[in-house]
């Protein structure tokens, strides 16, 4: 009977020593648990904006986003960090369609921000930020060697025997899209003075006429820029301020501003799903208030760009000639009409592509 009292206090003994072990054992886990998530935690106030921008605003992003965080820092005390992501316009877009989430997108065209709208990410007042949306200007243009070798004057010239052209994938590419806009818009102009209106048929064979001597068609104006400073083609088309940049760097170019040629406007948006999902609103809507600011407008001209703000543009107008037939996307028609004209499934870009 001794024996078997013994036995049921040493049962009892071992299960109290086995509870205890794993209470300790639990208790350890939570305290690693917890020094592992206070180790990652975010610091209390700071804050991640993810930017997602077409490629050819790398340069002047890379430089504006410090001065941002610099001022947030001084007027919040809050501390932001930047993911950066830069694409082709196009391919930036369908990435943020798809989910990508940007809290701020700048873009090559309006049209990449309203296929956002319409996605249900960017609410249909994004112009009421920036300067009706916008946040910087160029002009397409065209950049030679050295020394003008070819004779470039004017976009008729791309279509001489011998002339190699560069310019990227409207597909993929927002800038190609202004780089098409512009040779076409060009065509529509040169009908008009011999015919006294607009006459698409002579505007596409212009638009195929330059086709014929292009290269090769890269993913995106940066590429494009990429493969021109590599050594291929005589000429490229492209913006204005991707050549400014470059011979601001020392580079050799010649810069030929086209008679008739497109004025091309750069939006920016606050991507509001994501901002509203990931708590990012007053910054990412300051982000882009910031970029029409005087500093980050000095910035964009520094990179090349055509400024919004007035009083920089005036301090830097030397450096931007307009041409006589400037025209923007409403010559056009506007950017639906574009979208339905040139870049349809059966629109004049694609038949130009087929060769019919």
């Amino acid at each position: 009977m001794r024996l078997f009292k013994r036995s049921r206090q040493l049962h009892a003994g071992l299960i109290f020593l086995m509870l205890t072990l794993s209470a300790l054992a639990v208790m350890g886990c939570t305290s690693e648990k917890d020094s592992t998530e206070a180790a990652f935690a975010p610091k209390q106030g700071d804050l991640t904006l993810v930017v997602g921008a077409y490629s050819v605003a790398k340069d002047a992003m890379e430089e504006i986003l410090p001065l941002f965080a610099a001022k947030w820092k001084a007027d919040t005390g809050q501390t932001i960090d930047f993911q950066q992501s830069y694409e082709a316009s196009g391919t930036q877009a369908r990435a943020i369609a798809g989910g990508f989430e940007a809290d701020v997108t700048l873009l090559a065209m309006e049209g990449d921000i309203e296929k956002l709208v319409k996605a249900g990410l960017v609410q249909p007042n994004w112009k009421d930020h920036g300067e009706g949306g916008m946040v910087t200007r160029s002009v397409v243009a065209l950049g030679t060697r050295e020394g003008n070798p070819k004779g470039i004057h004017d976009f008729d010239d791309l279509a001489k025997p011998g002339v190699k052209v560069l310019y990227p994938n409207p597909k993929t590419s927002g800038g190609a899209q202004w780089d098409i806009n512009a040779i076409y818009g060009a065509g529509l102009k040169q009908s008009e003075e011999l015919k006294g209106v607009k006459d698409p048929v002579i505007a596409k064979a212009f638009l195929e006429s330059v086709h014929a001597n292009v290269e090769s068609l890269d993913k995106s104006g940066r590429a494009s820029m990429a493969a021109f400073e590599y050594g291929v083609g005589d000429v490229i088309v492209t913006y204005e301020n991707e050549l400014l940049a470059r011979i601001a760097k020392g580079i050799k170019y010649e810069i030929i501003i086209p008679n008739n040629t497109i004025l091309i406007e750069n939006p920016a948006a606050v991507v509001d799903k994501y901002v509203d999902e990931r708590g990012t609103r007053e910054a990412s809507e300051a982000l882009v208030n910031y970029l029409v600011t005087s500093e980050a407008q000095e910035v964009f001209a520094k990179h090349g760009f055509r400024p919004v703000d007035e009083k920089v543009y005036a301090e830097n107008e030397s450096r931007y000639p307009v041409p006589d037939g400037l025209f923007d996307i409403k010559y056009l028609g506007g950017w639906d009409e574009v979208r339905s004209t040139l870049y349809s499934k059966r629109g004049i870009w694609y038949q130009v592509l087929a060769g019919i």
